[in-house]
This record gives C-alpha cells, structure tokens and sequence, in this order.
C-alpha cells in the first residue's frame, strides 16, 4: 500500500475528477452517500465520509478526527484510504488534508460555474483564509476573465494574482454575480434576499454545531441546489427551515444533476443557493487524482 504523505494534483485534474465523478451513470440510481459521525467519549468526533468510484473500481473512506485539547487548539486531520474492489486490498493512504482543501473549492466553483450564465463577469469570496485563497484560485482557473473580490474581517493580506482586496463587505458583494462563503462562521454572513435575482451565492460553512452562514428564514425566497440530497439533513440552515416550514422537495437539484445536464436551471426570478458539506465522493475523486499524479512523478516506486 502506497502511503503518501503530500499527495498533490493541478487544479485541471482536480476539476476533471468531480466532473467524472458527479457524471457517473451510477450516480443516477444510487444516491451519493453523505457524511456520518462517530462521537468520542469524553468529547470530540470522527468524521466518516464514505463513496464508491465504479469506473476505478475504488471504495474510499476520508476519516477526519476533531480532538479538543484544554490545553490549546484542537488537533484536527484528515486522511483518506483507497481499497480495490477487486482484491479487497488497500491501494493507498492520502493525508487528505490539502486535498479537503482543493476538493472543497473545486466542488463550489464546479457548482457555480454550472449555476452562472456565460457572461458572469464579478465574483466576490467573503472569508480569505486557505479555503476562500483556493476558491479564489479555482475561479481564475476555470472562468479567467471574472473579476474576484476578495473580503476578510481582520483584512486581506495577500489577495494574491488577479484578485481585489476590499476593506467592506458590502463593497465585495455589490454588483457581484457570484458571492461565495468560505468562513468559519456559526451565525449569519450575508442575506441573500437583499441580492439580486440570479445572483449565485455558495456556501460551505463548517461542522461546528449549528454553523450556517446564512439565515435559514432566507431559503424558503431563493433557488436552492445541494452538492448531495443528503446534504439536507446535515446544513444547519436548510435542516432549520425545513424544520420552520420549509419544503426540502423545493430543492431545483443537486450537483450530479448539475453535471449531467439533469437539474432545471436557475428560474432567474430569485437569488440562487448553492450549499455543499463535503462528501467522500469528492475526497475519493481527488484523492485518486493524486495518486495518479503520485504514480506518475515516482514511476510507481515507493517514496
């Protein structure tokens, strides 16, 4: 078994693994499984998240432990296994760590460049820390030509090559056809009602309990697309609204739709959401990818 300790792979091949991964016909009779957690005595969690790749012929579990430490931040990995469903063997072992990272923006910006009409032209990522970089950088990979804003509370350091510090939030969003969140916020960020129709907002939010970064009143106004219907019943915001009134059956489609020219488009009448969790559909795609990539810097040799 292959243990690979930094496991890297481009943003093209990154992207090319989840469009072939939400694009697989079986992801149109078998539901793309979500995420489960495991509670540890005496406090924190594990974090399972489990898929299948038929055309590799791959199982995949990512396990990601969160261990509260009283005496200073909380330890916090991830790592990912491929098994052979030939041989039952492992083929492999991936500190996902990076990967989560890549996998994540990748899978918005996916989304959102799926979600956005051709001529989008201004994108605005509110949270600038490793995740809204990689959004950011993902963006200009795949639609070049937008202009990205980038917004932080505590400011921007480095808004990095083609991106626009700003000093205010109001100033990254207005006129932004895209808004995408990548903080670390429990409670609200924005209120996608106050946007115009057709403007995509996305968000990842975090597994702190409760955590959303818009107000789940909002969801029942805008049109809601999912990385995974299973991602229903762990958002925060869209388990809340659900909960006040809400119809998930609301719900215009979900990412494999998406990919595969199934889901209805945005109706244009109202703000578009697009809420992803992360799923091991996604951590089994990329961490393939870097195998790959791994295999073919070492020639297949061990490291």
């Amino acid at each position: 078994m292959r243990v690979t300790s930094s496991p890297r792979v481009s943003e093209q091949a990154v992207l090319a693994a989840l469009r072939d991964a939400f694009g697989a016909p079986s992801l149109r009779t078998a539901p793309t499984p979500g995420q489960f957690t495991v509670d540890l005595p005496g406090g924190g969690d594990v974090i399972h998240y489990p898929a299948v790749l038929p055309h590799a012929d791959v199982y995949s579990v990512k396990v990601s432990p969160y261990l509260p430490d009283p005496a200073g931040p909380a330890v916090v990995t991830a790592w990912t296994m491929l098994v052979s469903l030939s041989t039952g063997q492992p083929l492999a072992l991936l500190d996902a760590t990076e990967l989560t990272v890549e996998r994540t923006a990748a899978t918005t910006v996916l989304a959102a460049d799926l979600l956005l009409p051709p001529g989008a032209h201004t994108a605005a990522v509110i949270g600038y820390g490793r995740i809204g970089r990689a959004h950011a950088r993902y963006l200009r990979h795949l639609r070049p030509g937008m202009t990205v804003r980038a917004f932080a509370p505590k400011g921007v350091d480095k808004a990095g090559d083609g991106v626009q510090a700003t000093a205010d939030l109001e100033d990254a969003v207005t006129g932004a056809d895209l808004v995408t969140l990548c903080t670390s916020a429990a409670d609200d960020v924005i209120d996608p009602r106050t946007l115009p129709a057709g403007t995509v907002v996305t968000s990842i939010s975090t597994n702190a309990p409760g955590a959303r970064e818009i107000p789940p009143a909002a969801v029942k106004a805008l049109d809601v697309y999912v990385d995974a219907l299973t991602t229903l019943q762990v958002a925060a915001d869209l388990t809340r609204a659900a909960a006040d009134g809400w119809d998930p059956a609301a719900v215009r489609g979900d990412l494999a739709g998406l990919v595969a020219g199934r889901a209805q488009g945005p109706s244009g009448e109202r703000p578009v959401y697009f809420r992803s969790v992360g799923l091991g559909i996604e951590d089994a795609a990329v961490a393939w990818a870097a195998l790959h990539n791994d295999n073919a810097m070492t020639k297949g040799q061990p490291r």
